[in-house]
């Protein structure tokens, strides 16, 4: 299974994994002897798009070496009309189509392919059902991730997300707690709250439970340490999930507060529905009640009609917030959203310029506040084995810093103290206490 995309997508496929191991398969590195090959697509950036299509023919040749083996395309990308159709016609070899809607309906979907030999696909456009106890395979033992929400009630002018994952709806509240329940006494310690928009959560339930509340409750949880969540939408961000960060002390002083951009004009054109003021405001009022907390964001260099004082509200916006890191992005236009049709589109050159230009103002305070951690002991979730070393390990504190340090393998898994003795602009480096 190759997955693309946002931790909503990492999610989907633990489900898709479950479902599958449910039913007799086992996963494999190996695609060359696959019988099912899974791609999970995503729609939100063009990069994305382009990786899927590449290597979906790539793919073409392994099933004519193999033609019993079944490939799957499901996600973002196949909830799009003109996309489906594309994968239809071009890549006749693609035997299972489904939707973000539809992930409960794969085992049947394979039965029809393999035993009437038939192309499946199965689409829901929307739809207010949840389904629960689905089996999960998840990617850790220690860390997990738990959908509070799906779809998204906010329209972005840039973003497709309300278009293929439709509308917003929340979970009961005790169906997630009965689940991170579970997961404490599977021995997890942390758990990614997600949603498109984790603040409006319980928006549509008839109890009226708010995030706030919700997050109160999981507090509670004996054996879960850590609480993360993402994303939260800064136009819902209240006084009460602020209190929560603040007394809670499972829920992480660390909040990924998406701005976008620092121009009031260019976020009205976006539909954030907050000034840069407000934004600014709400950032304040964090810090002044939460002051150990890392704020990190997500940014869009060049939406259509961003002038060079656009620009420059947004540089103003990263030197005032002092982010401890930031997605960047150059924006690209996704078919079938209101910006796609905007006049004024930037030119490539200009976004590329700017986009250097805002990480070198960006990078150095990165830098600077990884600096401040040098001599300080952090607890830090030990995640896995060094990529660049065996001999070290890696994992984050709660603050979702990077920490590099030497260690035997038997501690992933495990919270440990670690006292940082150098730092990079992306990662730091430190001893067990």
């Amino acid at each position: 299974m190759l997955t693309y995309g946002c931790q909503m997508n990492e999610h989907d496929s633990e489900k898709i994994s479950g479902m599958l191991t449910s039913i007799g398969y086992e996963e494999t590195d190996d695609e060359n002897n696959a019988d099912l090959v899974i791609f999970n697509t995503c729609l939100i950036r063009e990069n994305a798009e382009l990786k899927f299509f590449g290597k979906l023919g790539e793919v073409k040749g392994l099933k004519r070496k193999k033609p019993d083996m079944l490939i799957a395309v499901c996600g973002c990308m196949m909830q799009k009309e003109e996309i489906r159709q594309k994968v239809l016609k071009t890549f006749s070899f693609v035997d299972i189509i489904f939707g973000t809607n539809t992930i409960h309906e794969l085992p049947s979907l394979i039965y029809n392919a393999e035993i009437n030999k038939k192309r499946s696909v199965d689409i829901i456009d929307n739809t207010e059902l949840i389904y629960e106890d689905m089996p999960k395979q998840r990617k850790f033992k220690y860390k997990a991730l738990v959908n509070i929400t799906y779809g998204c009630d906010n329209f972005c002018t840039y973003c497709v997300v309300p278009y293929v994952r439709g509308r917003e709806k929340s979970r009961e509240p005790i169906d997630i707690i009965n689940e991170v329940k579970a997961l404490a006494e599977d021995g997890y310690k942390e758990v990614t709250l997600l949603g498109q928009n984790v603040n409006s959560y319980g928006n549509n339930l008839k109890n009226g439970i708010t995030f706030a509340e919700l997050l109160y409750e999981l507090n509670k949880i004996d054996g879960i340490e850590r609480i993360r969540f993402m994303t939260s939408h800064p136009k819902d961000l209240t006084d009460d999930l602020i209190r929560v960060i603040k007394e809670c002390d499972k829920v992480c002083n660390h909040v990924h507060l998406p701005v976008q951009s620092g121009s009031s004009d260019v976020l009205r054109r976006m539909n954030r529905k907050y000034t840069k003021e407000h934004y600014l405001e709400l950032v304040n009022k964090l810090k002044k009640e939460v002051p150990d907390v890392a704020i990190t964001t997500d940014i869009i260099v060049g939406f259509p009609g961003e002038t060079e004082e656009d620009f420059q509200e947004t540089i103003d916006v990263i030197k005032k917030v002092k982010y401890d890191s930031a997605f960047t992005f150059l924006y690209s236009i996704r078919e079938g959203t209101t910006a796609a049709l905007m006049e004024n589109q930037i030119p490539d050159e200009v976004k590329h310029e700017r986009f250097d230009r805002l990480l070198d103002v960006l990078y150095p305070i990165v830098l600077d506040k990884n600096q401040q951690c040098i001599g300080k002991v952090y607890p830090v979730l030990v995640e896995s084995v060094s990529k660049t070393s065996e001999t070290f390990l890696t994992g984050r504190t709660e603050h979702f810093r990077l920490v590099h340090f030497k260690g035997s393998e038997d501690l992933i898994g495990e919270i440990v103290n670690v006292k940082i003795t150098n730092v990079k602009t992306f990662h730091m480096e430190g001893e067990i206490e």
